[in-house]
């Protein structure tokens, strides 16, 4: 496997792709699995959708004998991992103009790399079945590999000693926690994020938002025309995210888009309740009562009330959760990773 090369255009700690590479990386390294990761040299004073262009440019020419596992809609990829879901399908979503040239030369890209690549790595059953419909591809061409991640028992008294440096909470008097994680707010779904905390009768609880979003104060201003602005804390994008999760209680993602979001069984595994949309690949795992039809499925007020009132069922979702991801570990998802490789490979 000499010349495994991953391809990903965009190189930073923060995104959920990125993440997914990084820890999928260590794993084949930790095993003795050669390979090298290919980032976009192309300069950023150029437009987005010329450098996208030329990425891939770059990347056919120079191809050679290498088997190309890309994570970005590329022409010639040998295996592509359709960890950003179907573009068709998310501008159809969140109705985005698509005379935007970027999103042209995404769409042109996306049908290339569905039916060129040998094998397809699609992280929800949702995604497999928006490719099908989509492009006509072949379902034994894609493979369903759901995310994974590191297992790590919480350390709370850690966590809460770190957070309590910065932050002003008290869970001793029964102060109960919220968590969002995600960058681009819009799409995330942290306005009905904020509306459904407005609608809750337990009161005594904080929120932490986390992430990077251009438009912050739309959303400051919001959370104190909801009467929330002593509640929630927007963070920023942070490396310590493992704190926050540690001290929640309740990771709420009520996204309106996303393939599989790493951020669901992160906070599985930091004992959180979790709940987000159907629109979330991630939904796949969680029982019903835990997916809310839409971003804006309020109903689902009732049933966070009844949570935060009873301590016992609290208790048990987060116990549930635990014992969930572990069948959710990076190993794992190296594993079945490897013997997709394998099968182009050989």
């Amino acid at each position: 496997m000499k010349n495994l090369k991953f391809i990903r255009a965009n190189q930073t700690k923060f995104g959920g792709a990125e993440v997914y590479l990084s820890r999928l990386s260590n794993q084949l390294k930790k095993i003795g699995i050669q390979h090298e990761i290919i980032y976009s040299m192309i300069p950023k004073f150029l437009p987005s959708w010329i450098r996208v262009l030329l990425f891939n440019l770059y990347l056919c020419k120079n191809k050679k004998n290498n088997i190309y596992f890309s994570l970005e809609r590329i022409s010639c990829p040998d295996i592509y991992r359709a960890g950003d879901g179907v573009h068709r399908v998310f501008l159809s979503i969140e109705n985005k103009s698509k005379t935007n040239l970027l999103h042209t030369v995404y769409l042109y890209l996306e049908k290339k790399c569905f039916l060129n690549a040998k094998k397809i790595i699609a992280n929800s059953h949702m995604i497999k079945k928006e490719i099908i419909s989509t492009f006509g591809v072949s379902e034994s061409k894609i493979e369903v590999v759901y995310n994974g991640v590191s297992i790590e028992k919480p350390n709370f008294k850690n966590a809460y000693h770190e957070l309590s440096k910065e932050f002003i909470f008290n869970k001793e008097n029964g102060q109960k926690v919220f968590t969002y994680v995600g960058s681009g707010f819009k799409r995330k779904g942290v306005e009905d994020f904020l509306y459904i905390l407005s609608k809750l009768e337990y009161k005594n609880f904080i929120a932490f938002v986390i992430g990077k979003e251009k438009k912050i104060s739309y959303y400051k201003n919001l959370a104190i025309k909801l009467n929330l602005a002593e509640k929630i804390f927007f963070t920023g994008v942070r490396t310590d995210v493992k704190n926050f999760y540690t001290v929640s209680d309740i990771f709420l993602f009520p996204t309106k888009y996303e393939p599989f979001s790493n951020v669901v069984l992160e906070a599985m595994n930091y004992s959180n309740v979790v709940i987000t949309t159907k629109q979330n690949g991630a939904h796949e795992i969680l029982d019903s009562e835990f997916v809310m039809e839409s971003s804006n499925d309020y109903s689902i007020v009732n049933y966070i009330d009844e949570i935060l009132c009873n301590e016992q069922l609290q208790n048990s979702i987060k116990l549930k959760n635990m014992r969930i991801v572990r069948s959710f570990s990076i190993e794992k998802n190296v594993n079945k990773t490897l013997a997709v490789i394998n099968e182009i490979i050989n």
